[in-house]
């Protein structure tokens, strides 16, 4: 516990979080009543202290960030009309549809060549059309052009919809996008496991259990990967909880996760957030910061936490620092699915900005691979010495051609970059 100046012990606030400052000091494992009653808190500042304690029993003072390029192949995906939260997908003809060929995205990703680039993170749309081979043969160029860099790609739902289309079980495709060259799964595609919020964010997506199903089979090949939960939508404190119990019975189960994502929901153009009547409202930061310090506090046994500074704002991911949150996300390099739902932040973070974020935190920065290994350290990091090594190319890079056709009722915030939007 923290101490007051006097040198006494300073308790909560909130009488009903003592007991569970108790099990956090002792190292216990916290209960379903626990993390409802720490939801139902508004003593803030009492939890982010706890989430605080945890992760620093775990991860010291240590941040990790990743140099990564985040790459988004198409938006056309055939859920479009039943994910109504989402503000990326795309119909086939719809205006703003767009579908790389692997030129494309060898294209955009040659950035990686003069960046510091680790890692390639790639998710998209569930298109009709585009078979397992086409992101075989991406992973596998992808690898051969980079080889030192990871590939972190498709969701569960994605790979679930690839099976589905090609008629293969979902191991026998995992197989072949680890021999192809991927590294890990990133966690999207989870939202939240309650079948009621399910049916009126995303009712022919994924179960919650097929969600999970797909990642133990992922962690039995020897693939980890991430886990996320989307909030702020139109879940209770409840699904809340009952989802973070789920991904910790699966970690008790497999071990292969290797950090939680809490994800908050923009409601700019989408059809939920009209719905709603929520435009231009997005989650609060004392809701941002709660989610990061549960689910630190709850997940036990899931190794990190990381704030995703493209949805909450890099402010708000630094205070996250001290909340539980032992990971920053990455450069990320044109960020487009959460920029697509009016996601107000940069599209990308230099060296210098991640640094400078973690440093003013009063942390140790790490840059990190996809499997969480220290790949560089910055005792003697001098400012502006990587500045131009993650600056994404501008014009004078290169050219790409993408069938991308502007929504006139959408609001793009993706830069034009020589053709590309």
């Amino acid at each position: 516990m923290d101490r007051q100046s006097d040198g006494r012990t300073a308790g909560p606030n909130d009488a009903a979080l003592a007991p569970i400052a108790t099990k956090v000091a002792r190292g216990e494992r916290l209960s379903r009543e626990d993390a409802l009653a720490l939801f139902e808190s508004s003593d803030l500042l009492t939890i982010g202290r706890l989430a605080d304690r945890a992760n620093r029993a775990r991860n010291g003072d240590r941040v990790y960030f990743a140099a990564n390029q985040h790459i988004n192949p198409t938006n056309v995906c055939v859920l479009r009309n039943t994910c109504v939260f989402c503000s990326f997908a795309r119909m086939p003809q719809e205006d703003g549809a767009y579908t790389r060929t692997l030129e494309d995205v060898f294209a955009e990703a040659d950035a990686a060549r003069d960046n510091a680039t680790r890692e390639f993170h790639i998710v998209g749309g569930l298109h009709p059309k585009l078979r397992l081979e086409y992101y075989l043969e991406m992973f596998r160029g992808l690898k051969e052009r980079h080889p030192g860099v990871h590939i972190k790609a498709l969701t569960a739902v994605e790979v679930a919809h690839l099976a589905r289309i090609e008629r293969m079980t979902v191991p026998d495709v995992l197989v072949a996008m680890r021999e192809a060259g991927v590294t890990s799964l990133p966690g999207g595609g989870a939202e939240v496991f309650s079948p009621a919020a399910r049916a009126t964010i995303a009712d022919k997506k994924l179960s919650g259990e097929e969600w999970l199903a797909v990642h133990r089979e992922a962690h039995r090949l020897g693939i980890p990967s991430n886990c996320t939960m989307l909030y702020g939508q139109v879940e209770t404190l409840a699904d809340r909880v009952d989802h973070l119990l789920a991904l910790r019975a699966l970690q008790d189960e497999t071990g292969g996760f290797l950090t939680y994502i809490p994800l908050a929901y923009h409601p700019d153009h989408n059809e939920l957030g009209a719905a709603l009547g929520r435009a231009g409202t997005a989650t609060t930061g004392v809701d941002d910061l709660k989610n990061i310090a549960i689910g630190r506090l709850v997940l036990d046994n899931i190794p990190h936490v990381k704030t995703h500074w493209p949805m909450v704002t890099p402010f708000i991911s630094q205070v996250a620092l001290t909340f539980g949150c032992d990971d920053l996300e990455g450069t990320v390099v044109f960020e487009r699915v959460y920029h697509e739902a009016g996601a107000g932040t940069p599209m990308w973070l230099s060296y210098d900005e991640i640094i400078a974020l973690i440093r003013g935190a009063g942390k140790v920065p790490a840059e990190r691979d996809s499997l969480y290994q220290t790949v560089r350290t910055f005792e003697d990091y001098v400012r502006g010495a990587s500045q131009a090594a993650v600056r994404p190319q501008g014009p004078a890079g290169p050219t790409f051609h993408i069938e991308h056709r502007r929504s006139p009722t959408r609001r793009s915030a993706l830069p034009v970059l020589d053709g590309v939007e």
